[in-house]
């Protein structure tokens, strides 16, 4: 079992910038990538960014390129979104979670362990 646990949300003006974490626990960071969903009001959960276990690859959803970074930290157990130049539409609740399989992926039903989610809210 992968406890993880997300932290740094919170209310923010257009333009500015947060940092989530997500600690992992638990049975940590095997070889599986990770990766970051939001979910806003009344809408689906969508894909953000996602990392392999090295770092050496990422990917982004197009809306959040070049505003995002995603990183990890393997000897903290820590996954991190570096946010910046937010914008309204970027307002929901943030969660992490851990793949099962090694490659990049925005399949949400690929990730086994998901975090509880923290709330972004970017006013205008």
């Amino acid at each position: 079992q992968v406890q993880l646990i997300e932290s740094g949300g919170g209310l923010v003006q257009a333009g500015g910038s947060l940092t989530l974490s997500c600690a992992a626990s638990g049975r940590t960071f095997s070889r599986g990538s990770m990766g970051w969903f939001r979910q806003a009001p009344g809408k689906e959960r969508d894909f953000v960014a996602g990392i392999t276990w090295s770092g050496g690859s990422t990917y982004y959803r197009d809306t959040v390129k070049g505003r995002f970074t995603i990183s990890r930290d393997n000897d903290k157990n820590t996954l991190y979104l570096q946010m910046n130049s937010l914008k309204p539409e970027d307002t929901a609740v943030y969660f992490c979670a851990a793949a099962r399989v090694i490659r990049v992926t925005s399949n949400g039903n690929l990730y086994d362990y998901w975090g509880q989610g923290t709330q972004v809210t970017v006013s205008a």
